[in-house]
């Protein structure tokens, strides 16, 4: 009796090993294409690197880990790899909607700006004995204007960094020529 008891746990000690034996191939592979997902998703990419990282070191874990036999440990990497790809995808959409805000708002403040500059400009023109070249003014508004477009054709393609990169030099461009013009309205406005 003890000797069938004994055979009998041993029997049972091998199943139970033998189903510990088996890799997670379904963790790994949902791992796997969780990583890939990611790896594919643009603002993922963009704006999520840090966690995509943690994403595809999970996985080189989880891969590793299978590899020496350790599935327990394999499965465990594999959901932290699901669980980090997973997140390097909403926070990517999370940064890429911040970003696309803030390229569209400060985009809109400048259209705000040039069409003031703009008309300050063309009233300073009218100003009577003010001595002003107008020339350099107007290929500065010009440039601006050129700036601003190229800012908005990369915010309709999804570029926000380079939107907000190119509508950088926009505003200091702009206040030199205000102050050109206030400089020079002064001016007139003395020797009368």
């Amino acid at each position: 009796m003890k000797k069938s008891l004994t055979i009998l746990l041993v029997a049972l000690s091998a199943i139970m090993i033998a189903g510990c034996a088996a890799p997670p191939t379904e963790e790994m592979n949902r791992a796997a294409d969780a990583v890939t997902r990611a790896e594919n998703d643009a603002n993922a990419v963009a704006y999520a690197g840090p966690t995509l990282s943690r994403a595809r070191e999970a996985l080189n874990q989880m891969q590793a880990e299978a590899a020496s036999k350790r599935y327990d440990s394999a499965k465990s990497y594999s959901a932290e790899a699901i669980a980090a790809a997973e997140k390097a995808i909403s926070d990517g959409k999370i940064a890429a909607d911040r970003a696309r805000n803030e390229a569209a708002a400060l985009l809109k403040a400048l259209d705000t700006e040039i069409a003031q500059t703009e008309g300050e400009l063309a009233a300073s023109k009218e100003v009577p004995g003010i001595i002003l070249d107008f020339a350099p003014l107007d290929a500065d508004l010009a440039a601006a204007k050129s700036a601003h477009t190229d800012a908005n054709a990369s915010l309709s393609a999804a570029r926000y960094a380079e939107a907000v990169t190119k509508a950088q030099p926009i505003r200091p461009l702009l206040a030199d020529i205000r102050a050109g013009l206030s400089q020079a309205a002064m001016t007139a406005v003395r020797k009368k």
